[in-house]
């Protein structure tokens, strides 16, 4: 009993933990475990068997291959196929949520979004519309795929190794697929049709210039003889300005320099094209005695040439620079970048940059090398918001990912293999066959799932091992007793949407799955069924931005407030509830064996 109490307090703060946000999941979730194995809730043993679990190791294997189906260009290849579908939101909506719900039923749901989304934001661009309609549609298409196959998303994994406790065998590949394909296929129809008229027209901007007004904040300044600038370096006149100035490019005896050297010291005659506004432009002309100018064309030259580019970013849900100040990031001076503007939900940030404490979500505008810019932004952990071009060979190399992917796919459906030893293999060939750029291997897993998953799999074994997920499936065995079928499964979703909207929907799984299993062994149905509903109900997180990171990243290109997503989600969670209900109980009979 001390045990269950104990176990008890743990999760509690866990998920008080979760919901407040204010932590990462992976350190939250290895805290409460090492709590547990101090008061001896988890034998010491066991506190890392975790990360040798077969669905730790299938995650890690399936962001490689999404990393290497990336960089082949075959997503490319349908993400720009599917930006020809029209002009009429209903079609872009449609087209672009459907292929977006089948890259998700393969590759991490996040990856899938990232992949549309540029291509979503420059087709309502060249529409002059914004990109409000078809972005949340894409996020809520990613989590609905996922739940088509058994490495969707990471929740699937975890439910079918509790099936594999309960029964002796895992589901299979696509035992998912009938109720999963089902939810995708009514979800998709009803946002591309009906659910894209909900959301806001918030967001004006037709293009970034109209989002960051780059043209309001850029000037140049001229160095005169008698200015105390000169002699001066760039780095000593940004950090000494009142305010935020970034030096864009420089013209010095007619000759051009973009992005000169912050240890570049400035000559009489001097000009310098500069970003910032109205008040730094004025404290700098006071301190230095700089005369603005203005040409507008070498505005332009300087802000974009042949090697210079400028490209909007969107910050990354547990990127390295959410939560860091620009100061703290030095991105001029360590990654050879200049940071002209951020915008926060549609609207340009006004406040002082240097202070300003970056969050998921954000829309960087960066300045930069086009050969430095794509690594930067893979270092900081950053989506670019353009769809670069498709290069050369591709085709060879589409073929070859392809193979390799549906190779692991062929072997793990006809059982030769357990998926998770299929897709390391095909992780493993990926890598060998340069598809995937070692330094590029450790990047493309998403450690802190990783972490989660790990840690939480010996709470989730505890949960059983103490009797605790014996105790709760017992409470809602009380309550739901004698109730239809229809209730009972649809409840079990309904529960499990309401946890997984405000804390990680892997955690969710854990948690749910082992009192799922002994819920069904209680009322002596099919374990399968409840398990179906748990893992329906563990994707539904419609309800917020931050129940799942496919609605973070969306939040900032769209524009959304929180309470947007109360205006789709809720019919699309209630969509998912009717549909799941029926489907669960069409294809997975309560009183039917186990298949």
């Amino acid at each position: 009993m001390l045990d269950q109490i104990l176990l008890g307090v743990g999760i509690l703060t866990a998920l008080t933990l979760f919901i407040w946000g204010r932590l990462r999941h992976d350190i939250i979730a290895m805290v409460v475990l090492l709590g547990l194995v101090i008061v001896g809730v988890v034998p010491g043993k066991e506190a890392f068997t975790g990360f040798g679990h077969p669905a730790v190791i299938t995650v890690a294997a399936v962001l490689i291959a999404s990393q290497g189906l990336k960089n082949s260009g075959l997503v490319q290849v349908l993400g720009t196929w599917a930006g020809k579908c029209g002009r009429s939101v209903t079609a872009q909506a449609t087209t672009l949520s459907g292929l977006t719900a089948v890259f998700s039923s393969f590759m991490n749901n996040v990856g899938a979004v990232a992949v549309m989304m540029p291509v979503a934001v420059q087709l309502a661009r060249s529409c002059k519309r914004p990109p409000s309609a078809l972005l949340m549609p894409l996020a809520f298409a990613s989590l609905l795929g996922g739940m088509s196959t058994l490495i969707g998303t990471p929740p699937n994994l975890i439910i079918g190794g509790y099936r594999a406790t309960a029964v002796g065998e895992p589901f299979r590949m696509f035992d998912f697929f009938p109720v999963g394909a089902c939810l995708a296929v009514a979800g998709v129809a009803f946002c591309g049709v009906i659910g894209w008229r909900l959301l806001p027209q918030r967001e004006p901007a037709a293009s970034r210039e109209d989002l960051f007004e780059i043209e309001a904040y850029s000037s140049e300044l001229l160095v005169p003889d008698e200015s105390k600038a000169v002699g001066v370096s760039l780095r000593d006149l940004s950090q000494q300005v009142d305010g935020d100035l970034t030096v864009l490019g420089l013209q010095r005896d007619g000759r051009m320099m973009s992005m000169p050297s912050p240890r570049l010291r400035f000559l009489a005659g001097d000009v310098l094209v500069v970003e910032a506004n109205a008040a730094t432009i004025k404290a700098a002309t006071d301190q230095f005695g700089l005369k603005v100018k203005g040409d507008k064309a070498l505005r332009k030259e300087f802000l974009e040439s042949a090697e210079i580019e400028v490209v909007e970013a969107v910050v990354q849900p547990g990127g390295l620079i959410e939560g860091k100040t620009i100061a703290e990031l030095e991105l001029r001076r360590v990654y050879g970048v200049n940071l002209l503007a951020v915008a926060r939900r549609g609207k340009r940030v006004t406040q002082r940059l240097k202070t300003l404490r970056l969050q998921a979500a954000d829309i960087l505008l960066i300045q930069g090398d086009e050969k430095v810019v794509p690594r930067t932004l893979t270092a900081l952990g950053c989506l670019p918001l353009a769809f670069r071009d498709l290069s050369v060979g591709r085709p060879r190399r589409i073929a070859l990912a392809s193979g390799l992917f549906l190779s692991a796919i062929g072997l793990t459906v006809a059982g030769l293999l357990p998926v998770e030893v299929a897709l390391s293999a095909c992780a493993v060939l990926m890598t060998l066959f340069r598809l995937v750029p070692l330094r590029q291997v450790y990047e493309a897993v998403d450690w802190s799932v990783i972490v989660l998953l790990g840690a939480m799999i010996p709470i989730g074994a505890a949960m059983e091992g103490t009797g605790a997920a014996e105790r709760v499936a017992g409470l809602m065995l009380h309550v739901l007793n004698g109730a239809p079928g229809w209730l009972l499964v649809g409840g079990l979703i309904f529960t499990c949407m309401a946890l997984t909207n405000f804390i990680n929907n892997a955690a969710a799984a854990v948690l749910m799955a082992p009192i799922a299993t002994f819920l069904a062994r209680g009322m002596d149905v099919s374990v399968d069924a409840l398990l179906m509903a748990t893992a329906v109900g563990i994707s539904g997180d419609f309800l917020t931005p931050i129940g799942h990171q496919s609605n973070t990243l969306v939040m900032g290109p769209g524009g959304y407030r929180f309470s947007d997503y109360l205006r789709l989600g809720l019919p699309v969670a209630a969509l998912t509830l009717v549909v799941g209900t029926a489907a669960i109980l069409w294809w997975w009979p309560l009183h039917a064996p186990p298949q």
